[in-house]
């Protein structure tokens, strides 16, 4: 009887406990996690400590897979490529309103996967929330280089095409 009654009482004060509660305080951390899911091209859920940790990575924003941006699948898939089912090294720095932590990855290769993702024409620099010089400047190539989104001869930003006035219409039917 001793059991149940404990067991009754786990789960009923569980859903009491925050997320924070749950989730360790990863900001301006380092740490190692393995890399579990991507969602899009500049967020991933990683396994730290068994616990899974949404990640948006800093410093770029990539197209949207959600309205069917041009490239934004081939940006999950780039991501993918880069770090899926990776041991990485993740340097936290904050979380931001959707309580993800924003951070630079490193993969197995010691790339860092926020920088490989604007190499690959895969990502913009975010400058409303990036003021990294590095970044810029490997935005500015790979535009001049034409590869991934820049081979597109209007690409739209990311926050540009999440404005609802950029998105294409759906009539109703």
């Amino acid at each position: 009887m001793g059991k149940i009654t404990l067991l009754i009482l786990l789960l009923w004060v569980r859903p009491f406990v925050s997320a924070e509660q749950i989730n360790p305080d990863l900001k301006k951390t380092t740490f190692s996690a393995k890399v579990i899911r991507i969602m899009d091209g500049d967020t991933m859920e990683v396994l730290y400590q068994n616990t899974p940790i949404k990640i948006r990575l800093a410093h770029i924003d990539c197209p949207e897979k959600r309205g069917s941006q041009p490239f934004g699948n081939n940006a999950k898939t780039a991501l993918s490529n880069l770090c899926f089912g990776q041991q990485v090294k993740v340097y936290g720095e904050k979380y931001d309103r959707y309580k993800r932590l924003i951070a630079v990855v490193a993969n197995q290769n010691k790339q860092v996967v926020n920088q490989e993702m604007i190499k690959q024409g895969m990502a913009w620099h975010f400058k409303k929330y990036s003021s990294d010089p590095l970044y810029a400047q490997l935005e500015i190539s790979a535009r001049k280089r034409k590869i991934g989104l820049w081979s597109d001869a209007h690409p739209v930003a990311p926050w540009e095409w999440r404005k609802p006035k950029n998105r294409p219409s759906v009539k109703n039917m």
